[in-house]
């Protein structure tokens, strides 16, 4: 039962005449402001004269005090709740039962109306008031208990008041041992006859049994813990046991584990050959890839003769522009900065390619990659100049590029004045070295100088003195060939010559690709 009365009448009434003695053991709460908070707990003294109230094993704000009692004063109290009046009937000893059971005033025997109406006994087991370990409560005394039917209307209100700081401390209770029973927590059954019952409520004793006053509030010092353990006094044991007995123990300390890349395999059944490719001549300069493998080059005869036994057998000129084409766009779009750069959002970003190509077959390959990437939204300016007659392969690009978005002059006032993404030079030849003297080749080589674009140039030629452009990365065909410093980086492509044809010109190949058709190389 609950009464909650205004301030004045009811602390009159608690301190008049010799009414304050019956309110000696009821549960209350006072309310004395936001700056002390609520306190709850059992009257134990009412001073008429110093106008105090003291309630033993109070509670403040939900939390249970540390003293045993507490005393206040008539001008502190700014509201006062009578939670239980204690009726003629009820046993002191239930009383610090509850208290001392549930560590909350007035809570802890269970109630309800026997079939005579004056109460009904239960079975609960004594408890001291001074902390001591919990014995199992099948091996503690039980005692009568008598509870009146007064206190039937504080049920609910009890078991909302449990409820509510089981979970504030963080209690479960399981599922298994209390879905099929409605009893209080604190609750103590008749236990039935057989083992099997009594061996179940043993467990739940065991598991549920302890008092939540028992419960430390502080939280486990796991740093301190760990302090205590030496590892190092561990570990040297366990080296000096091993030292002695000739065993090894799965991973010590002072061994470090392999690491291994997302795409580096860890079994490996037979050792890994890093020289997969041997060429009929010393190389003049060495390449390894990513994963180790050695890749040499080979001379301009030699480049040249493999290319011509592959065309030989069906591996044409126009499919090796297409293969060129297709592998030089891949590393441009890459360069240019791949999926960050072309997608629908960055319609505003479209990047610009200047495409230099003179009348040869290096021009014909570079159209190609030109109309690759005009395919892939890329702006193109193709310079190649003016020329009576043409190749055949050059007039079939051209044709293809003319029906693509891309832009073609033929001289060099037409090139952009402002930066550019990206230059790919395709100017330079292997033959013809007469073309560096034309004024339109000298031309264009000031314009790509000055315009500080980087520059990707594909199969350049080997000496050093017939690149007129610095390049920053180099694209070389099926092998390299022994480029110079000015070359940059060097990337190999794979142009789709079979192994029997690196065979039949003497070299002993072994695809460095992988999963990939442009791959970087090293040099050694």
């Amino acid at each position: 039962m609950r009464v909650s009365v205004s301030l004045p009448r009811r602390v009159q009434q608690l301190w008049a005449g010799n009414m304050a003695t019956d309110w000696l053991g009821s549960i209350v709460s006072i309310n004395c402001g936001e700056s002390l908070g609520v306190y709850q707990g059992r009257v134990s003294a009412v001073d008429q004269v110093s106008q105090t109230i003291s309630l033993t094993r109070p509670f403040h704000n939900g939390v249970k005090c540390l003293v045993p009692e507490v005393t206040f004063r008539a001008g502190d109290i700014t509201e006062l709740k009578i939670l239980e009046i204690p009726g003629p009937g009820e046993s002191r000893q239930c009383s610090e039962l509850q208290q001392t059971e549930m560590g909350i005033p007035g809570v802890g025997c269970q109630v309800g109306p026997s079939q005579n109406g004056t109460g009904k006994v239960l079975k609960k087991p004594i408890s001291s008031s001074t902390p001591q370990n919990i014995p199992r409560r099948t091996d503690m005394k039980n005692q009568d208990i008598i509870i009146s039917p007064q206190q039937q209307c504080s049920k609910s209100y009890m078991d909302r008041h449990v409820e509510t700081l089981t979970q504030s401390k963080g209690f479960r209770r399981r599922h298994n041992s209390w879905s099929s029973s409605s009893r209080h927590p604190n609750q103590v059954t008749p236990k039935k006859s057989g083992l099997k019952n009594g061996q179940m409520k043993s467990k739940d004793d065991e598991c549920f049994g302890d008092d939540i006053d028992e419960i430390p509030d502080t939280d486990f010092d796991f740093e301190g813990n760990l302090a205590l353990f030496d590892k190092a006094a561990v570990f040297e044991e366990i080296e000096t046991y091993e030292r002695r007995s000739g065993t090894r123990s799965r991973g010590t300390p002072n061994e470090k584990p392999a690491r291994y890349r997302h795409d580096e395999n860890i079994l490996e059944s037979e050792p890994i050959v890093y020289r997969r490719i041997v060429v009929p001549q010393n190389a003049n300069k060495e390449f390894c890839t990513d994963s180790g493998l050695v890749v040499p080059s080979v001379s301009y005869e030699l480049h040249k003769k493999l290319l011509s036994v592959a065309e030989k057998h069906g591996l044409t000129l126009e499919r090796r522009l297409e293969m060129t084409g297709v592998c030089a766009s891949q590393m441009a779009l890459s360069l240019l900065g791949g999926p960050n750069r072309l997608n629908p959002k960055n319609v505003h970003q479209r990047p610009t390619v200047a495409l230099l190509c003179g009348p040869h077959v290096k021009g014909a390959q570079g159209i190609s990659c030109g109309r690759h990437l005009s395919n892939h939204d890329v702006h193109v300016i193709l310079f190649l100049p003016n020329f009576v007659k043409m190749l055949e392969s050059i007039t079939n690009e051209l044709n293809l590029f003319s029906k693509t978005q891309g832009q073609q002059v033929s001289s060099v006032k037409d090139l952009p004045d402002t930066p550019v993404d990206l230059v790919i030079n395709c100017l330079d030849c292997h033959e013809n070295a007469f073309l560096r003297d034309q004024p339109w080749y000298k031309a264009v080589v000031d314009w790509a100088n000055q315009n500080r674009a980087p520059v990707l140039s594909i199969d350049p030629p080997i000496s050093e003195m017939e690149q007129g452009i610095d390049a920053k990365w180099s694209l070389a065909l099926g092998l390299p060939l022994p480029l110079g410093e000015r070359a940059g980086r060097v990337y190999l492509c794979d142009i789709g010559i079979p192994q029997k044809v690196f065979q039949e010109v003497g070299i002993n190949y072994h695809s460095p690709f992988g999963c990939k058709f442009v791959i970087p190389l090293h040099s050694t």
